[in-house]
């Protein structure tokens, strides 16, 4: 008998009605083309999917929300968890238990009915243990820190059965699980992660005009240099394309956004962030808002689409690192690129009390670029041309922002 007879959910082949369907995801471009899907329901049914593949020398893949895929599986077993989504809070103990599909919208939805927050990222509907295997870098990271930092526990599927992870248990094991993904032929059943006792932020989003862009990457730099920890921030600049459904003040404009999430109050916030807006004109304003609507700071795109993307963490944020940016990804790149920099330092740059995986902990800066995939090498080669031109600041990449063919070349190296 297989391993995967007694699976309670789908077991799928090319061909198969639903196959395709498991496939899909809010990532477009690279999607796996595996030989067998198992759409798990438990761990048991994960233990299965594991347990096959090993038994039959087959490469592993899993799949919750589709976000953050790397590599693309080619031929083997792709786990998808989606249907694997249950949320447990232990208010008391300020802690969470997610199972493997669970996506941070229900864990923020679940741990707000206590006055709690997790270490939640920019997107809700990206898969929670995905993210936190890649370390997590969240809205109020420079508070909370790596969402690796606060996972209590990990259960893991091996092809004998399910391990139960901590840092008593299994210290190696625990450190890699923190930050640098499962080991080879594993996949995550679920987690235990420390919450924070934060019901409300302040913040919001403002609005730089394209011809301020310089001036704002500038200001950032220096206005980074000594921010309180309860305070994270981070730009994204972009073309918006000329349609209906883009706001009108963004509508057909290169605009770079700095989007700014505080735990301190209104009046403080709003004095750390004056100097910024006195160095370029904004248009927008912060206010007071339940942790539960945080994302809405960022207002990503919820739909999926086809993109690929790389990053580098900066030992410095130099004025030619901010030239070079602007030069090869800005409003003059041939293709949409989304230019990203992450203020860092704070939590984020402390030991953990436990030894976890993440890198490059001293970096106060995290640089991305991101574009839709359009058929041609030209955003690869714009990509690969910034890693390029900002090297000599660069410490290297986390895990969690880089997507398809950019993920492909770094795992080849």
């Amino acid at each position: 008998m297989s391993a995967i007879d007694n699976v309670e959910g789908p077991v799928l082949r090319p061909g198969d009605d639903g196959f395709d369907d498991e496939l899909s995801g809010y990532q477009l471009a690279h999607p796996h083309r595996p030989d067998l899907v198992v759409g798990v329901t438990s761990a048991a049914d994960v233990v299965a999917a594991v347990r096959y593949a090993a038994d039959h020398g087959l490469p592993l893949a899993v799949q919750t929300s589709g976000h953050g895929r790397e590599v693309p599986l080619a031929g083997g077993v792709l786990i998808s968890t989606r249907r694997m989504d249950g949320v447990r809070v232990d208010p008391a103990a300020r802690v969470v238990r997610v199972e493997a599909g669970t996506r941070w919208a229900q864990v923020v939805a679940a741990a707000a009915e206590h006055g709690l927050a997790p270490p939640s990222g920019s997107a809700p509907g990206v898969g929670v243990v995905g993210y936190t295997l890649g370390g997590g870098i969240g809205v109020l990271a420079r508070e909370l820190g790596w969402a690796s930092d606060r996972v209590r526990s990990v259960e893991l599927a091996m092809p004998v059965g399910i391990r139960h992870v901590t840092a008593g248990s299994d210290p190696e094991v625990f450190r890699t699980l923190r930050g640098a993904g499962t080991p080879p032929g594993t996949a995550v059943t679920a987690m235990e992660i420390e919450l924070a006792p934060v019901e409300r932020i302040h913040g919001g989003a403002l609005s730089v005009a394209q011809e301020h862009v310089p001036a704002l990457l500038a200001a950032y730099r220096d206005w980074t240099a000594d921010l309180p920890e309860f305070l994270t921030s981070s730009i994204g600049a972009l073309p918006y394309p000329d349609l209906p459904m883009v706001p009108a003040h963004l509508r057909g404009r290169y605009v770079a956004q700095v989007r700014i999430a505080s735990t301190g109050s209104a009046a403080e916030t709003q004095r750390l962030v004056a100097p910024l807006r006195a160095a370029v004109p904004t248009t927008g304003a912060l206010a007071e808002l339940p942790y539960a609507q945080a994302a809405t700071i960022f207002a990503e795109p919820d739909q999926p689409h086809p993109y690929t993307g790389t990053n580098t963490m900066l030992r410095e944020f130099d004025p030619a690192v901010a030239a070079a940016a602007l030069e090869i990804t800005g409003p003059g790149a041939p293709v949409m690129c989304v230019l990203g920099l992450r203020h860092l330092g704070g939590a984020l740059a402390r030991p953990p009390a436990v030894p976890d995986a993440v890198a490059h902990r001293d970096a106060p800066y995290l640089l991305s670029v991101l574009s839709l995939v359009d058929g041609t090498d030209v955003p690869g080669r714009l990509h690969r041309e910034l890693m390029d031109a900002v090297a000599p600041w660069s410490l290297g990449p986390t895990p969690n922002f880089r997507f398809g063919e950019e993920a492909a070349r770094e795992w080849a190296r």
